[in-house]
């Protein structure tokens, strides 16, 4: 059904473009908006006549008399997958407008398709978020919550992979990007929606491994053209109980992972996330003995060593200095640290001390 809102932005626009009086009608007959504010919320006969033939209606001073509190005008069907969702009329002489109601009607039933294509999407959207809530519980799925999942058309069919992006809600990105994760998604059986503070969440339902991985990827370097963000993908589960679980390591794949990277597993970070308890006088004071002794520019150079994965010619591109420059930079780490970057256990300890250093001060700003 129309709403009273969108009743008056069309008699709003229709009005603007006409210059003649338009009023909007429910199937009922009432009248939720007009260019006469004295007809809103009274019956028009004619709007009445049209619900129930759905066809358009003439009213001219011979048939006035049938339509009681009517003026002459045509009334013609709003129409919404094939279904009539409400009732226009323009207000004269229907021997004068023959030429603009074909085009009225048009006009209108776009404005109504796009507005109710949007309700429905923020509809839809709002039950996914309700759903996805109610699986982080963990809890045995209840049929309420089978029957939520039926009517959105999401499959409780293994295996269920979980993502997780961070989006701000209120930046003005933020509707384009979920648009776009939806329709590039939108012949799979999924779940979008946000989650808590800036996180949004993905569930695909039913896809093999290989496809799975493809689709992400794809869909990562589609959104990486226009956004700066990543995506966390977590561990695979076989039952809905489970998604919790896989959401958690999603998001794990975020806080631990490189951000410049488009698309982080867990798989890469799961050694890391078992060092949870960041901001612990072990985890400072090993932070502290390690990195201490490097000034900026040799942690940032450690950094991007690491993320590109102890290989010096790349790594030296990106910092934009000869390889002998990066080489005389790792041997001053290991001499100054006395951790070697090109041995792998002295490697894996500086490693550590750069991840939890970040992730302290990322709790930090989160505080």
């Amino acid at each position: 059904m129309i709403t009273k809102q969108l009743a008056e932005q069309i008699v709003q626009q229709t009005m603007l473009r006409l210059h003649r009086n338009i009023n909007v009608m429910q199937t009922n007959g009432v009248i939720l908006a007009s260019g006469d504010e004295l007809r809103v919320n009274h019956i028009h006969e004619g709007a009445i006549e049209v619900a129930k033939t759905k066809s358009p209606l003439r009213i001219t001073k011979d048939n006035n008399h049938l339509f009681p509190r009517t003026k002459c005008g045509i009334n013609l069907p709003i129409f919404y997958q094939n279904e009539i969702v409400g009732i226009i009329g323009v207000t004269g002489e229907p021997t004068d407008m023959e030429e603009i109601a074909t085009l009225l009607q048009l006009t209108t039933e776009m404005m109504v398709h796009q507005a109710l294509i949007v309700s429905e999407r923020e509809w839809k959207r709002k039950i996914q978020e309700l759903v996805f809530e109610e699986l982080m519980s963990g809890q045995p799925i209840q049929k309420y919550l089978q029957e939520r999942l039926n009517k959105i058309g999401f499959q409780n069919k293994a295996p269920f992979y979980a993502m997780m992006l961070e989006v701000d809600p209120e930046s003005s990105s933020y509707q384009n990007i979920i648009q776009e994760i939806e329709y590039y998604l939108e012949t799979d059986s999924i779940l979008v929606g946000h989650y808590q503070a800036s996180e949004h969440f993905i569930l695909i339902s039913g896809l093999d491994k290989t496809t799975f991985t493809r689709k992400v990827t794809l869909l990562a370097e589609k959104l990486m053209k226009y956004y700066s963000l990543s995506i966390g993908l977590g561990r695979e589960v076989q039952l809905l109980e489970q998604v919790h679980y896989a959401y958690r390591t999603a998001k794990l794949a975020l806080q631990y992972g490189n951000p410049n990277k488009p698309v982080i597993s867990f798989e890469e970070v799961e050694i890391y996330s078992l060092f949870k308890n960041k901001e612990s006088f072990e985890v400072q004071t090993y932070t502290k003995k390690i990195l201490e002794p490097l000034d900026i520019k040799l942690q940032t150079t450690l950094q991007k060593y690491f993320d590109c994965s102890l290989q010096l010619s790349i790594c030296a591109e990106e910092l934009g200095i000869h390889r002998h420059t990066l080489t005389y930079r790792l041997n001053k780490i290991a001499q100054v640290t006395g951790y070697n970057p090109t041995n792998f256990q002295d490697a894996l300890a500086l490693q550590l001390a750069l991840l939890l250093k970040k992730t302290m001060l990322k709790s930090r700003v989160d505080l």
